[in-house]
């Protein structure tokens, strides 16, 4: 069948308003309509060094690996776990929802010896550093310590600079998820003492999903030179990746050039309005959000003190289908919010308050539709 049947796709508008992806800045949807130049012209080079520069200030650290992944957030987890893991190292991984599920599969498949640190609830409940400390005692050989920052199928903000510290003490590297945390909440790369910590360009810093920024310490870099065997994966391999960013600029793959561009723009914006500020303003309409939605019957699902303000996750109120709502609000209102994932299917609503998305008009269109929506 031709391609010529089809009609041009026009994409419905709509009001993202679910942990990702999040809203997209004129600027930055301007910035892509730019002309494609090739991955090696020298001006693609100085692109890449300004994106590596503006990282280094989002992420808070010095270090000189730093850069965007091609590909989304899981391609980040991907880089990190397979640089830093060799088969039979041991992982700990600190489990408090769906993504720490999946970086715990992932160190696996680096064929590592996987052990699972858990909270006494689970999901949803975050992993004290006593408990760290307690699992470091057992396997003081561990090559790593493994979290998530913002875990986006709990709404749940696990504290990291304990747990940072006694990796310093202890000797294992420290490795971060921080899709859904950079940019929209406080985090500190090198004063937390994280090795490895990566995040997505989709969500808190609201470019379209393709990149992940991810920065590598010296520690990290010096495991990844000292190991036996090579990664297996040679696209995430970060000793090629960093002649390619590096002043050798020596090829390694086809970057996407258009995507550049638009997380070059994104932060921009992002320094423009400056990170206390952001993250002031995240912290802020997160709590005015989980406010109206518990004036609607909704729960907090993460423990308080523990919540995300960029990702409200709640309970359902008594009495109401998942499904049949969140249909409408998309059908009816064009807003788009997220379910439950995993066993938290069918109980929990998740909002995402990102980068452009986290706006009090979007909140009150949102709070506005869900009112004829609600039983």
């Amino acid at each position: 069948m031709s391609g010529a049947l089809f009609p041009r796709f026009e994409p419905p508008s709509r009001l993202l308003m679910a942990p990702g992806p999040s809203m997209v800045n004129q600027r930055v949807l301007d910035a892509m309509r730019r002309p494609v130049i090739g991955h090696m012209d020298p001006e693609t080079n100085r692109m890449l060094d300004e994106i590596n520069a503006m990282l280094r200030d989002v992420f808070r650290t010095s270090n000189e690996l730093t850069f965007p992944v091609s590909g989304t957030g899981t391609a980040g987890m991907e880089c990190a776990l397979e640089n830093v893991l060799e088969p039979g190292d041991v992982a700990l991984v600190l489990i408090s929802g769906a993504f720490a599920e999946r970086m715990a599969e992932i160190a696996a498949r680096c064929r590592a010896e996987v052990v699972a640190v858990t909270a006494g609830r689970g999901w949803g409940e975050p992993v004290s550093a006593e408990q760290v400390e307690h699992a470091l005692a057992l396997h003081p050989n561990a090559k790593a310590v493994c979290a998530v920052h913002a875990e986006t199928s709990t709404g749940l903000r696990q504290p990291l600079e304990d747990i940072g510290a006694l990796c310093r003490d202890r000797g294992p590297l420290f490795v971060v998820d921080a899709v859904a945390s950079l940019g929209g909440i406080e985090l500190e790369t090198d004063g937390w003492g994280i090795d490895v910590c990566y995040s997505g360009s989709q969500k808190c810093l609201s470019a379209p999903p393709s990149l992940a920024p991810i920065t590598f310490s010296e520690r990290a870099v010096r495991a990844r030179t000292e190991r036996v065997e090579r990664p297996r994966s040679f696209y995430f391999d970060v000793l090629p990746i960093a002649k390619y960013m590096g002043s050798e600029r020596r090829y390694h793959h086809t970057a996407p050039i258009s995507s550049l561009y638009a997380l070059h723009e994104a932060l921009r914006i992002v320094l423009e309005e400056g990170m206390e500020a952001r993250w002031k303003r995240h912290q802020e309409i997160g709590a005015e959000m989980l406010a109206a939605l518990e004036e609607r019957g909704f729960r907090p699902f993460p423990p308080e003190g523990y919540r995300c303000p960029q990702v409200v996750c709640v309970e359902l109120p008594e009495g109401m289908s998942d499904q049949p709502a969140r249909g409408r609000l998309l059908g009816e209102f064009g807003i788009e919010v997220a379910g439950g994932l995993g066993e938290l299917a069918g109980k929990v609503w998740r909002v995402g308050l990102m980068g452009e998305s986290c706006d009090r008009e979007n909140v009150k269109t949102l709070l506005t539709a869900m009112d004829q929506v609600l039983p």
